[in-house]
């Protein structure tokens, strides 16, 4: 099968390796079988409705959220939609702020978000930086954990009643303060942390790939080096606590 990811404007919010999200995601797809298409989506590329099963959005200093802010909010509607409809959706850093309601940057300018998470995000004076270790619960009864890598400013705060990707057992997360870190949305996640992510978390990676299957649990693949990447970065945000 062919497994089509809208990438959202690919050549603004791409710091951090967060490019090598997209390379794990073709990779273990194609060890199962499967093809990736991934698609970029840019400035007044509309999102179509079914066209994608899979979107993905990178992180991006203050002048490419800025850039991009206006379009990505144009389209909040679609894109909840698509979530609605059963696709998967990861954002990352910059990318998960403007799928909240707006971030409000360093300056002051208010950027409005596309609404797709339930929260708001504020700049603060003091980066949040290092290895961060979460747990999440993201089928019922099966607890796991995700490593990554957290440098930002912004200060996420959730609605009440709004789902977060995890707990936080080491490092920031959303705000420094709640012990939460990201944000679910059905099939949306939204995390700060870069690393890049999935390399070092292939059980995530995989949830993505089965969600944009259709809601499918992939059979698990070897994985001995991404499980002992996992382990060294677990490590490092452990001892950072």
């Amino acid at each position: 099968m062919t497994i089509v990811v809208g990438h959202l404007y690919p050549e603004y919010l791409n710091i951090y390796a967060d490019r090598g999200n997209i390379a794990v995601l073709a990779r273990r797809a194609a060890w199962r079988g499967h093809e990736l298409d991934v698609r970029a989506i840019g400035f007044g590329d509309a999102i179509e409705p079914g066209a994608c099963s899979l979107y993905y959005i990178g992180g991006g200093q203050d002048r490419e959220q800025a850039l991009v802010a206006a379009d990505l909010a144009s389209k909040g509607a679609a894109l909840a939609a698509e979530v609605e409809r059963g696709a998967a959706l990861l954002a990352v850093c910059g990318g998960y702020q403007l799928l909240g309601r707006g971030y409000r940057d360093a300056r002051g300018q208010w950027l409005e978000g596309a609404g797709l998470f339930p929260l708001e995000t504020v700049a603060g004076e003091r980066r949040m930086i290092g290895d961060v270790l979460l747990e999440c619960e993201l089928e019922p009864g099966e607890p796991r954990t995700v490593a990554g890598f957290e440098n930002h400013a912004g200060r996420t705060l959730l609605d009440p009643g709004a789902v977060p990707l995890g707990r936080v057992l080491a490092g920031f997360g959303n705000d420094g303060e709640s012990g939460f870190e990201g944000c679910r949305a059905g099939g949306a996640l939204g995390t700060y942390l870069h690393g890049p992510l999935l390399p070092r978390n292939p059980w995530l990676a995989d949830w993505l790939l089965g969600e944009a299957l259709g809601g499918v649990a992939l059979e698990p693949l070897p994985d001995e080096l991404e499980t002992r990447a996992h382990e060294v970065s677990a490590g490092r945000a452990l001892r950072r606590r």
